[in-house]
């Protein structure tokens, strides 16, 4: 699968949140978004996996050659990020359930084989609305690293997460797939491999020197 960015603008009323980005992302390289705090990291990702529109230029999504229709393209991406919801009312069985009847599961691992991966035993039976924030973390990215996917957006993926949850979460990064795209938007150094290609927001920013 390929990204293609062409002149990616971004504006919120009068401001511009990042402005004239063209850029391509291939496997097997990951990318990082750079950026200091409210910066637009979150705004980039989010319209560069279609959720929000951009202001100006496009994204295009090929496979094999051929661009990939807009309503189609959910089918190729996962995603991972602090502000995705849950279902509260479901239990953590229940959830990686319901999310991979919409998702084909990597390598074929069964239920059982997911909450150990996502080592959450204790937890098989327990309501989502009662996980900590550590845990709700770990089976948003869980639920991203196993869905079969050409592209993979996390956004601040060690949000919550503790020393031992951290090293759970590079652990399975590293075992993604070659042949997945990887895009991290994050300040943190840890959250992404030092081979990672850097795409600093702020040179896209209008009037920034």
């Amino acid at each position: 699968m390929r990204i293609s960015a062409k002149n990616l603008s971004k504006r919120f009323n009068r401001e511009w949140i990042f402005k004239d980005l063209t850029y391509q992302f291939s496997a097997p390289q990951t990318y990082a978004i750079i950026g200091p705090n409210g910066s637009g990291k979150s705004t980039l990702l989010q319209v560069l996996w279609g959720q929000m529109l951009p202001s100006q230029g496009k994204v295009i999504y090929e496979n094999e050659g051929h661009e990939i229709p807009g309503d189609e393209v959910y089918k190729h991406l996962s995603i991972a990020t602090p502000y995705l919801d849950l279902i509260d009312e479901f239990t953590l069985l229940e959830m990686i359930r319901f999310h991979f009847k919409f998702k084909k599961v990597r390598d074929n691992k069964t239920v059982d084989e997911l909450i150990e991966l996502f080592e959450l035993p204790h937890a098989r039976d327990k309501a989502i609305a009662n996980f900590s924030s550590g845990m709700r973390q770990r089976l948003k990215l869980g639920l991203a690293f196993y869905s079969t996917a050409d592209a993979i957006f996390l956004d601040e993926p060690t949000t919550n997460l503790d020393r031992k949850s951290v090293d759970w979460y590079q652990q399975h990064r590293e075992q993604l797939p070659k042949e997945t795209i990887v895009i991290i938007a994050s300040n943190q150094e840890h959250e992404y491999p030092v081979s990672a290609e850097k795409i600093d927001i702020l040179t896209y920013k209008k009037g920034y020197k």
